[in-house]
């Protein structure tokens, strides 16, 4: 059992390619995994900044483009802004079509869903306010 100096070079040589394949797998596997994560990150953001509300309008306000909506069964209200870029939709509850409508048709006592991003001034900034309509039978 006597190793020669050409044998333990040549386990020296195999231990060593391994190391530098393992260093070379790594260095590749670093950036892709980086890249991965950091595509994730965004998406995970962006949906924890989009804010709902749904009630009912109690107050509404075309001077200063705002709604008041109180949310159904509780004393809670909050305060929607919405602006010319504000998409304006009505939908039967639980329906697939949905129409267009504008900011006149929305009235006092309707029910509405309210989607956009919170200020830092406690109220809501609608991107989407969605009118829904009874269902009819």
């Amino acid at each position: 059992m006597f190793f020669t100096a050409e044998k333990i070079l040549e386990e020296e040589i195999t231990v060593t390619k391994g190391l530098l394949t393992l260093l070379f797998a790594s260095v590749l596997a670093l950036p892709i995994s980086v890249a991965m994560f950091a595509q994730e990150t965004p998406a995970k953001t962006k949906a924890a900044k989009e804010a709902r509300w749904d009630g009912t309008v109690i107050r509404s306000n075309p001077d200063k483009s705002t709604l008041t909506v109180r949310k159904l069964s509780s004393p809670a209200e909050m305060t929607v802004q919405y602006d010319a870029s504000t998409k304006w939709v009505s939908q039967e509850h639980g329906g697939k079509t949905v129409n267009d409508i504008d900011a006149s048709q929305v009235k006092d006592n309707d029910r509405v869903i309210c989607k956009g991003s919170m200020g830092k001034d406690g109220i809501l900034h609608a991107t989407l306010i969605s009118k829904r309509l009874s269902p009819t039978y």
